[in-house]
């Protein structure tokens, strides 16, 4: 089963960027990806999703335009660029895998996730 390892959160200033990797244990080259949120006291919420060639990408309404989301199949490795970070981006970022290749930001449509990073943006 694919393991995934978040890295790269850390603490930014509001307005300053950051670059989460999320590695996974073995070839993941033909699944969908996504990218999930979870700040205190509230659910966890999808963020961004890649289709398994990186053509096909989605974004929650609340990060469009400041967050790009790409992956490298030869490493393995999907990324999450965060740009014009604000406070209220501030949560725990996990990705995940479904073993799908169609698009879904339902939390249940995704088999195995990563432990997470934090990400704390500071005003």
């Amino acid at each position: 089963q694919v393991q995934l390892v978040e890295s790269g959160g850390g603490l930014v200033q509001a307005g300053g960027s950051r670059r989460l990797s999320c590695a996974a244990s073995a070839g993941f080259s033909s699944f969908y990806m996504g990218w999930f949120r979870q700040a205190p006291g509230k659910e966890r919420e999808f963020v961004a999703g890649i289709s398994w060639n990186g053509y096909t990408v989605d974004y929650s309404d609340s990060v469009k335009g400041r967050f790009t989301i790409s992956r490298d199949n030869a490493k393995n490795t999907v990324y999450l660029q965060m740009n014009s970070l604000k406070p209220e981006d501030t949560a725990i970022y996990y990705c995940a895998v479904r073993s799908r290749s169609w698009a879904t930001r339902s939390l249940s449509g995704y088999d195995v996730w990563g432990q997470g990073t934090q990400v704390t943006v500071s005003s």
